[in-house]
């Protein structure tokens, strides 16, 4: 990768192999300081790695004297091929130029191995500032934005217009209770739970639509899977046939992204430890009665009053499709329609157009076809105790009323797909600043 022209000269960690025997500049900051054999060796931290950097003349040293880890260093030195040395080069005979001088300890240590253990988690997110300095944590976020990429790579190929919906809205467009009520200049507003009622607005104007952004939800909850504010992608699509032609989009889009993911990544994510890809073009697709009768025969556990899948079977029916199917995400299709929102569209049987999309053992997305049709979609939001004509839904309404097309979408959290595809045990621990019950700050 080529630098910057405001860089100027500066070269980074990946390109020493292409000056070898040469003088070059680099820059960054310091992340360990070593003192072995009499010789000071420094690792310098740039946006690419660690740079090697051996110290020998006394003045040079002296330069270093009480200097702690991310302190700002520009170094003009010669590359020599150094198998030991953090991406096989390193620089000898530095010139050392201090640009900013850092003289306090650190509160952690960045060079080690932070730990992810559950009563450890405060003290990582009180110190996120600095932890994120840590190579392995910041490769957390590395893929983090590798998934963004593909995403809006494969959506953009497929003809999807990224929009930007508003977070401050007059009305809950999930309904309930779950929501972050603030005053709007006397009067109440809520923080946005989704961008539902506008993606499907949206689809009146550009037929197909996605945002990447983020969503509140006011959960007094403190799990491992609870967040108060997470970042969703949100996709949305005109001119179906039936929701299976959203289940086929959520398909190929998920099967692209984890491949190229897993393909470009694979360094980084072999560093972080993370599971290997075990999926097929093709998902499997169970009904939930199928779920509920594999599962109840090979645990001997009676689900069979249950209207939605356990978390237990959902991890279950997952470990299943990946030993005898060879593919670790999976349908689960047949959701009966009292679980559904009042702009899904019923189906026959009592049940909804609809599927959950499983992904190593949890749900990740609810995959359903909407109500187009102005008459219905009124008759469910009454139903569903929902006034149409209140501020938060009026123009929500009035875009079925002027038409759509018949139209379907998914909504996932980035955080948790994050969380997924590196085998984390926290959600937390994917995001890079969270916010839970308990957390506000930094």
């Amino acid at each position: 990768m080529k630098n910057n022209k405001s860089e100027k000269n500066r070269v980074l960690s990946d390109q020493l192999n292409e000056f070898v025997d040469q003088t070059i500049l680099v820059a960054g900051f310091i992340h360990k300081k070593r003192i072995l054999g009499g010789i000071t060796f420094i690792n310098l931290r740039d946006r690419h790695g660690l740079i090697q950097i051996v110290v020998e003349e006394k003045k040079e040293v002296e330069k270093l004297r009480g200097l702690q880890i991310g302190t700002v260093l520009e170094v003009q030195g010669n590359v020599f091929k150094e198998d030991r040395a953090p991406g096989g080069y390193e620089i000898h005979q530095p010139q050392i130029n201090v640009i900013v001088a850092v003289e306090n300890e650190p509160p952690i240590e960045i060079d080690k191995p932070l730990s992810h253990k559950s009563d450890n988690l405060d003290t990582l997110f009180d110190y996120r500032a600095i932890g994120l300095r840590n190579i392995n944590e910041a490769n957390i976020f590395r893929v983090r934005a590798a998934l963004l990429r593909e995403i809006r790579h494969y959506l953009t190929v497929h003809d999807f217009i990224e929009i930007n919906t508003p977070k401050l809205v007059g009305g809950a467009a999930e309904g309930g209770a779950e929501v972050f009520k603030l005053d709007y200049f006397g009067k109440e507003a809520t923080l946005a739970q989704s961008p539902q009622l506008y993606k499907q607005i949206m689809v009146g104007v550009f037929e197909r639509v996605f945002e990447i952004g983020p969503a509140f939800r006011a959960e007094l909850s403190a799990t491992t899977r609870h967040v108060s504010e997470v970042t969703m992608l949100d996709v949305e699509m005109g001119f179906i046939k039936d929701h299976n032609d959203i289940l086929d989009l959520i398909q190929d889009m998920l099967y692209h992204v984890l491949t190229q993911v897993y393909d470009k990544e694979s360094k980084i994510l072999k560093q972080l430890n993370a599971p290997g890809l075990i999926l097929k073009p093709e998902f499997p697709r169970f009904t939930m009665a199928e779920i509920h009768q594999l599962y109840q025969k090979n645990t001997k556990i009676d689900v069979s009053r249950e209207l939605d899948l356990t978390p237990d079977e959902e991890r279950w029916i997952c470990d299943y499709a990946k030993k005898q199917l060879g593919c670790e995400a999976v349908f689960a299709t047949g959701l009966p329609q009292a679980k559904m929102k009042f702009y899904h569209m019923k189906g026959d049987n009592n049940q909804a157009r609809s599927a959950d999309l499983l992904f190593r053992g949890i749900e990740i997305s609810t995959v359903p076809q909407r109500e187009h049709r102005y008459e219905i979609l009124l008759e469910q939001m009454k139903s569903a105790g929902v006034d149409p004509e209140s501020i938060g839904f009026a123009a929500y309404v009035s875009a079925f009323k002027y038409g759509l097309p018949p139209h379907g979408g998914f909504g996932f959290g980035i955080d948790r797909l994050t969380e997924k595809v590196l085998g984390l045990n926290n959600v937390k621990e994917a995001i890079l600043f969270p916010r839970d019950i308990n957390r506000l700050a930094p």
